[in-house]
């Protein structure tokens, strides 16, 4: 039987509850902090009260024993706005101009990690220095639009040092649907599958969030590695659509998570707060009991850090909480080191150690 087999959601908030009392039991030696992965990130991205100056990413990842972060690059934002109803699409580049901006936008993200003096995760030997401890940033991309209608820019990518790709985010590209707006392909398209093909080859992680359910259904068929949906929630009571309110349409169905885990994939739970509550403990709630539909195998963190406004986890102080909360409940230590960063590291590992090139 899996650990998670044994510990229910009553089970949970009994023990929350118990560790938020003031009569908690002291501290053991299993409840230091555990080093903690996030499969998505942001500091660049429409400000949320978020910058270099305010938040330097060193002293934000070392506050919560972050060791292994995505810090993603969003391949689109020239080209979005802010609107009551959502983040959507105001223009689209004309060629050359994404690549142009995600140059642009990557030496600034790299000036700030040699500021911080924080190093690359770029092979399965970085990721296993940074499960150790040894704090490594992993460069990701949200929105290949820069791919325009060729995949070989992704070797350029690489090169430069992104290890992970998603494919859409918030405005048209050729690849696929994406979750926010009326569909334009029907699911994945041809260029998609061959970006899908060129990533495994390459070495690079497939990161499917944002797909529409067809797209991330289309996609599974053609990826010959293991896949994440980097960042939102699960669903059991409802078929996500493009007509709903953002956060609703964001999320995954059940069974097409479900699919992600039997491939060997990792679904990453975000912090919105109308989604899985206002607080670290709350959050700890929501992704454990996504543990327990997926597999304690399939399961990590995906904050999207500086991207959501008041989330459940503003900091990686505020994940350690969450940790912390599973600790003191007497959750077992191996299904708690697996949510919290070995999934994410065993499968980026594994997208690594793919590459044909």
């Amino acid at each position: 039987m899996h650990p998670l087999d044994n510990i229910d959601r009553r089970q949970f908030v009994q023990g929350v509850l118990a560790a938020s009392c003031a009569l908690v039991r002291p501290a053991r030696a299993g409840d230091t902090p555990i080093n903690i992965g996030d499969m998505h990130s942001h500091l660049f991205f429409f400000g949320m009260g978020a910058s270099p100056e305010k938040k330097p990413l060193g002293a934000t990842m070392a506050a919560g024993n972050a060791t292994l972060v995505a810090w993603s690059l969003v391949g689109d934002v020239p080209w979005l706005r802010v609107t009551g109803q959502g983040i959507k699409q105001k223009g689209q580049p004309k060629r050359g101009e994404a690549i142009a901006w995600f140059e642009a936008d990557l030496a600034r993200i790299k000036q700030h990690l040699a500021e911080q003096k924080l190093k690359l995760a770029l092979t399965p030997e970085d990721v296993d220095k940074a499960v150790a401890g040894e704090p490594h940033v992993v460069l990701t991309v949200e929105g290949a639009t820069f791919v325009e209608d060729d995949p070989s820019p992704l070797a350029h990518a690489y090169e430069l040092g992104i290890r992970s790709v998603q494919l859409v985010h918030y405005i048209e590209n050729p690849l696929g649907d994406f979750q926010t707006e009326r569909p334009q392909y029907g699911g994945l398209t041809d260029l998609g599958r061959k970006v899908i093909a060129e990533c495994n080859r390459l070495g690079m992680l497939v990161d499917l969030a944002h797909c529409t359910d067809t797209c991330v259904r289309e996609a599974l068929e053609v990826a010959t590695q293991p896949i994440v949906w980097s960042h939102s929630s699960v669903t059991r009571t409802r078929q996500p659509n493009w007509k709903m309110p953002v956060w609703q349409a964001r999320q995954l169905p059940l069974s097409t998570a479900k699919l992600i885990a039997d491939k060997g994939g990792v679904v990453g739970l975000w912090p919105m707060r109308s989604d899985v509550g206002a607080s670290p403990e709350a959050y700890a709630e929501r992704a454990w009991e996504l543990g327990e539909w997926l597999g304690v195998d399939h399961v990590a963190f995906g904050t999207d850090m500086n991207a959501i406004s008041r989330p459940a986890i503003a900091n990686y102080a505020d994940l350690q909480k969450a940790v912390r909360s599973w600790q003191q409940a007497g959750f077992p230590a191996e299904s708690i080191r697996k949510i919290a960063i070995d999934n994410f590291a065993r499968v980026l590992k594994q997208a690594m150690s793919g590459r044909q090139a």
